[in-house]
C-alpha cells in the first residue's frame, strides 16, 4: 500500500526533526530529500566539478549511488558506499547545495529517484517542493513555517551543538538568502500547495508540532481505510446485485411455470415502506420478492438460515434473521436501518404460517417500527394454495399512515388491528 506524507517549508522550521519523529511513530520510511541533494553537492565538491560544467554533472548523476539507511536507531546517508552522514552537513556543502539543487538536470534526476523510493511504500518526505512537484497527489501535505528570526535562532543553536561556530548574524543572513533562492527557483520552487495544511511553528515546541501533524495523518489514514472499505463493499454489492438479478429471473420463470401468479397493485418506486403480508406458505415471501421491481428485505425466523440453500438465498436477498420468542434488539436495529436507507422491509405480522386460520394474535413489531421510523405500511393479501399449476393472487393495498399513534405505545394493538383488517380484506380479492 502506498501512503505519502509530504512536509514542505523554508529552512529552519524543524522539518527534519519532525519528519524523523513522525517516521518512527507511524513506521514510515523517511526519505531525506535534502540529504540526497547534499550528496550530489558533496560529490561535485570532491571531484572539483563546477556549476557550469553540465556534462560532468550529468556524468555524476548517471553514476551516483545514494543510499538512505536506518541502523542502530540512526539515519545514515551513504554516497557511493561511503558513510557521509556528517560530511553532507558541512559548511561548504550547506553553502553549495542550494545552487546545485537549482540545476534542472539534478532536480529531475533526484525527483525520479525519490519517486522510485516511494513506489508502493508508506513514506514521509520533507523538502520545499514535495507536495507541489515531487508528489502533487500526496495523501498528506504539510507546509511548516516559522518567523525568519526564530528559524535563524534554531539553526544557530543546531550549529553550535554540532561544533559549528557560525555567528548568529551570518546564520540569519544565510537563511534569508536561502529563502530568496528557494522561492525564485525555476524548477521546484518553494511555494504553498493549495491543499496543504499550514502550521506556523514559531511559538510551538517540536512535540506540539508532532502532535498536530500526527492528528492530520491519523485522520487521513482513517479516511483511506474507510474509503477502501466502502469501495470493497460497493464492489461486493455490485456483484451481489448482478447475481441477485440472475437468480431472480431464473426463480421467477420457475414460479410462472409452477403457479399462475397474478399481481394486483404495486409499491411506490421510491421511499421506505413496510410490506405486511399474510403468511400461508414458505413460498409466499418469494412471491413478493421475485415479482417486485424493488428489493425487499424480509424478516424471517433465524431457524431458516441454518439450511444451505435458504441461508444462501437469505444472504443474497438481504433477509433479516430474527430470534423468536424474545426481543431481538440487533434484528430490530437492522430493520430500522433498512427503513432509514429508504428501502422496503417485509414482515409477516402473524409471525407464523396460517396464523389467521388459527386465530392467532398478530405481533406488534410492524406497527412499532412503522410508528418509530415514521413510514407507511403497505398491506398485502395473498390468496391461493401454492399447489402446482394453481392460481396465486398477490394483492397490494393502499399505504397505511400510522403517524397518529406516535408516542402512544398503549395503542400498538389498535394500530396492528388496522393493518390486519386490510390484509384480511386483500386476501379475499382475486382480480
Amino acid at each position: 500500500m502506498s501512503f505519502i506524507v509530504a512536509i514542505d517549508g523554508p529552512a529552519g522550521t524543524g522539518k527534519g526533526t519532525v519528519t524523523k519523529i513522525l517516521a518512527k511513530k507511524f513506521k514510515l520510511i523517511n526519505v531525506d530529500t535534502g540529504a540526497m541533494y547534499r550528496c550530489v553537492a558533496l560529490d561535485m565538491l570532491n571531484k572539483g566539478v563546477k556549476l557550469e560544467e553540465l556534462d560532468k554533472i550529468k556524468e555524476i548523476l548517471e553514476n551516483i549511488n545514494i543510499e538512505l539507511k536506518h541502523e542502530n536507531n540512526k539515519d545514515l546517508v551513504f554516497l557511493n558506499d561511503e558513510d557521509v552522514t556528517e560530511k553532507i552537513r558541512s559548511k561548504e556543502v550547506s553553502g553549495f547545495v542550494s545552487q546545485v539543487s537549482s540545476i534542472k538536470e539534478v532536480r529531475l534526476s533526484m525527483v525520479e529517484l525519490q519517486r522510485k523510493m516511494a513506489e508502493g511504500k508508506e513514506v514521509i518526505m520533507e523538502g520545499r517542493d514535495i507536495g507541489t512537484y515531487v508528489f502533487p497527489a500526496a495523501d498528506v501535505k504539510i507546509y511548516l513555517d516559522a518567523d525568519l528570526e526564530e528559524r535563524a535562532r534554531r539553526r544557530f543553536k543546531q550549529n553550535k551543538e554540532k561544533g559549528i561556530n557560525t555567528p548568529y548574524v551570518e546564520v540569519l543572513e544565510n537563511i534569508k538568502m536561502r529563502d530568496e533562492n528557494d522561492k525564485s527557483k525555476e524548477i521546484g520552487a518553494l511555494k504553498l500547495a493549495h491543499d496543504a495544511e499550514v502550521i506556523d511553528s514559531t511559538s510551538m515546541s517540536i512535540n506540539q508540532v508532532v502532535r498536530e501533524i500526527s492528528s492530520i495523518i491519523k485522520k487521513k489514514k482513517n479516511e483511506i481505510k474507510m474509503q477502501g472499505k466502502i469501495y470493497k463493499e460497493r464492489k461486493e454489492n455490485a456483484w451481489k446485485k448482478f447475481v441477485r438479478k440472475v437468480v431472480k429471473v431464473f426463480l421467477s420463470a420457475l414460479y410462472h411455470i409452477a403457479y399462475r401468479v397474478k399481481i394486483n397493485g404495486s409499491v411506490p418506486k421510491e421511499g421506505a415502506y413496510i410490506l405486511c403480508c399474510n403468511h400461508i406458505n414458505y413460498l409466499d415471501a418469494a412471491a413478493i420478492v421475485l415479482f417486485n421491481k424493488r428489493k425487499v428485505n424480509f424478516v424471517a425466523k433465524e431457524d431458516l438460515f441454518t439450511h444451505g440453500i435458504l441461508y444462501w438465498l437469505g444472504h443474497l436477498f438481504d433477509a433479516i434473521p430474527i430470534k423468536r420468542d424474545m426481543q431481538d434488539i440487533e434484528a430490530m436495529k437492522r430493520c430500522l436501518r433498512v427503513l432509514k436507507n429508504g428501502e422496503l422491509l417485509g414482515i409477516f405480522p402473524e409471525g407464523t404460517r396460517k396464523g389467521m386460520e388459527k386465530n392467532m394474535k398478530a405481533k406488534n413489531g410492524a406497527a412499532y417500527m412503522a410508528i418509530k421510523s415514521n413510514v407507511k405500511v403497505i398491506p398485502i393479501g395473498i390468496h391461493g394454495t401454492f399447489k402446482p399449476f394453481s392460481k396465486v393472487y398477490v394483492n397490494y393495498g393502499e399505504p397505511i399512515d400510522l403517524s397518529k399513534y406516535k408516542n402512544q405505545k398503549d395503542k400498538l394493538d389498535e394500530a396492528t388491528e388496522i393493518i390486519m383488517e386490510q390484509i384480511v380484506m386483500l386476501t379475499k380479492k382475486e382480480d
